[in-house]
């Protein structure tokens, strides 16, 4: 059993005919609850002040917090401020924190929403306000230390981000940069938004219209190329389904199979190293919400097989101890 994360009953109050499509969530939590695939289903608390100042500016929170950003901000993250706005994004990041400290339990978990990838340390964009995974990576680290008895020589535990949605996790380069004890990893499409790219430890970016054969080679490519220079203790896995060729915003094709490929070379990498996965869902922006759905229902039917696995691993490898 894996813990899944809701965020959907904090809805924001967006302009008729807005692009973003917020009953997405709603759909797939539906979904979930209704499959019979072994997931625990709960809402988050919010993130805290002090969790937020891991990765933010404070002064950039307290100013979302009280309502205090200009237009041009609010253009910029690309919703309209209001208290709702403030609840969900805090929702947000609490849910990724939430399944981190979940997958190191079981193994893996989820957050149906998330993957907020394009906030900045002070500012937002692109739908994101608080960063979820910048912000989950410090608190996972600050965790251990906390209750650290015996430090071992590396007293921080290492963090890799493995970034597939189809935009660049600008946000996250540019928060974590010069982290040594976290690794970005972002594949991405070349000409989609962020126009101007961030910097991460490993960026690869793709032509329009890269299918199922390219992108699984770059992917195992990449995952081979990390194993070689770091040592990771948890995967915080960005999972977004707008790298599928019915997406009307991402430009690359994947198929159905490609996607379920894509999720198990992961799966497989991380399972070889016995290494947790906490997942964000990320973007998806279908015409057909209940294709997008779906497939992401089929995510979190992934990652619900892997933490049954990862548990008899673990089982076993204490057992013979």
């Amino acid at each position: 059993m894996i813990d899944a994360y809701y965020t959907d009953e904090f809805v924001l109050p967006l302009p008729q005919g807005h692009r973003f499509p917020m009953q997405k969530y709603r759909i797939l939590r539906d979904k979930v609850l209704a499959s019979d695939c072994s997931v625990s289903l709960s809402v988050p608390t919010v993130a805290t002040a002090g969790q937020l100042a891991l990765a933010h500016c404070p002064n950039y929170v307290a100013r979302i917090e009280r309502g205090d950003v200009s237009t041009d901000e609010q253009r910029e993250i690309g919703f309209p401020w209001s208290t709702q706005m403030v609840e969900r994004s805090l929702r947000s990041v609490g849910a990724t924190v939430s399944a981190v400290r979940s997958a190191l339990q079981h193994g893996a978990s989820v957050n149906l929403a998330g993957g907020t990838h394009h906030a900045r340390r002070a500012k937002g964009g692109g739908f994101c306000v608080f960063n979820d995974l910048a912000v989950a990576a410090r608190v996972y680290q600050t965790d251990y230390i906390a209750r650290a008895v015996n430090h071992s020589k590396r007293q921080i535990p290492n963090v890799l981000v493995i970034d597939l949605d189809v935009h660049q996790g600008d946000g996250t380069a540019e928060i974590l940069a010069g982290d040594s004890s976290v690794f970005t990893f972002s594949m991405h499409g070349a000409t989609n938004y962020p126009f101007t790219k961030a910097v991460s430890d490993l960026d690869i970016a793709l032509p329009d219209g890269t299918g199922d054969e390219l992108y699984m080679t770059q992917l195992q490519d990449a995952l081979n190329q990390i194993e070689t220079c770091f040592t990771a203790d948890l995967v915080l896995y960005v999972a977004g389904l707008d790298v599928h060729q019915a997406d009307r915003l991402g430009k690359l094709a994947l198929t159905d199979a490609g996607i379920q490929l894509r999720d198990q070379v992961v799966l497989d990498w991380a399972g070889k190293h016995r290494l947790p996965v906490a997942a964000v869902m990320a973007g998806g922006y279908f015409p057909d919400l209940e294709r997008l759905t779906d497939l992401q229902l089929g995510v979190v039917k992934r990652l619900a097989e892997y933490g049954e696995h990862y548990a008899k691993r673990v089982y076993s490898r204490n057992s013979s101890n």
